[in-house]
């Protein structure tokens, strides 16, 4: 299987977009009022609910807040009762992959939630890795909030407003993350993180 058919294959497991979809239409908010509220184009949001796309972090963000439920919405596989405290095993971390642009080259991280099971929490954490890709490849996201990130492994580069700065392991960032940001690996080899997102 080649890996934009194993891609594919993972985002329908997850079934982001299907349940993106649902609950848009439980809520009655059409594709263009949903365009609107998000600030993002029909035709992605319509690439993310027909599961051709996946959506980075700051763009399911943005979709979460129009919805107005959390990120762990999406990843969870059943309702249940709400827990003080939730445990996510190494092995049910759910990674959402790269294909979140119409040209994949261009993106290049992975992330994986790893409180999804929390439904009513301030925070975001994530374990993401960051591909090594050129800096005219560089995508710029912004999203409410602030942002926590603790390079584990490898050279992260962070773009941020006209400043460039380069992290490695064991280092941190915290920053205001409503100003555009973008993020790539440096080096030979991908950087792993922990980002943590507080969506204000």
């Amino acid at each position: 299987m080649s890996a934009d058919a194993k891609e594919r294959e993972e985002i329908k497991e997850l079934n982001l977009g299907q349940k993106i979809k649902a609950l848009r239409q439980r809520r009655g908010i059409s594709l263009e009022e949903m365009a609107r509220r998000t600030n993002l184009s029909q035709p992605l949001l319509s690439q993310i609910e027909s599961e051709v796309v996946a959506p980075p972090v700051a763009t399911l963000l943005k979709i979460a807040r129009a919805l107005n439920v959390n990120i762990g919405y999406f990843f969870q596989t059943e309702e249940g009762e709400e827990k003080k405290a939730v445990i996510v095993r190494k092995n049910e971390r759910k990674r959402v992959f790269r294909r979140i642009h119409e040209d994949p080259a261009k993106v290049g991280y992975y992330y994986e939630s790893l409180a999804y099971p929390k439904v009513d929490r301030h925070m975001e954490p994530f374990q993401v890795e960051f591909e090594v890709k050129k800096k005219e490849d560089l995508i710029f996201f912004n999203h409410q909030g602030e942002e926590f990130v603790f390079v584990l492994e490898g050279q992260l580069e962070f773009n941020y407003e006209n400043e460039v700065y380069l992290l490695g392991p064991g280092d941190s960032l915290y920053f205001d993350s409503s100003l555009p940001h973008a993020f790539r690996a440096v080096g030979s080899k991908n950087a792993l993180a922990i980002d943590v997102i507080y969506s204000s």
